[in-house]
């Protein structure tokens, strides 16, 4: 039964969605670990549209089986990718890594993957009151 409460399409959104920040947040803690290394470019992981096209292809979100008659999908975990971030100037010595566009963006993953987490503990604080 634990399983059907964790398995339905909200949950295994706000995991995806978790996951991709997490990788984000990463791959920021990476620029900044890499800015004065010369000729490093910064990375950036857009996990919002390949989020959204998870959500619209139902085959992207892999969803429990129960039974071996279940259909299954192909991949597991979601298909997030790191690509650099395009724009931004230069140094010298062809780094393009901003502290503060880095921090903004630290900023901004901290509060999106606040929220999910809070729209998770919400719903399971919902299961547990129906559950008394």
């Amino acid at each position: 039964m634990s399983d059907s409460l964790f398995s339905d399409v909200s949950s295994v959104t706000a995991k995806a969605a978790l996951d991709g920040l997490s990788q984000r947040q990463q791959a920021i803690s990476r620029n900044l670990a890499n800015i004065d290394t010369p000729g490093y470019q910064a990375e950036t992981v857009d996990f919002q549209e390949t989020l959204s096209r998870m959500v619209d292809d139902d085959t992207l979100l892999p969803l429990t089986t129960t039974h071996e008659a279940h259909l299954t999908t192909a991949e597991s975990e979601p298909p997030f990718s790191v690509s650099l971030r395009p724009g931004g100037s230069y140094r010298a010595d062809q780094n393009n890594v901003d502290v503060d566009v880095e921090m903004a963006d630290m900023s901004e993953v901290g509060i999106q993957y606040q929220a999910i987490s809070q729209a998770v503990s919400k719903k399971l604080m919902l299961l547990k009151t129906l559950a008394k």
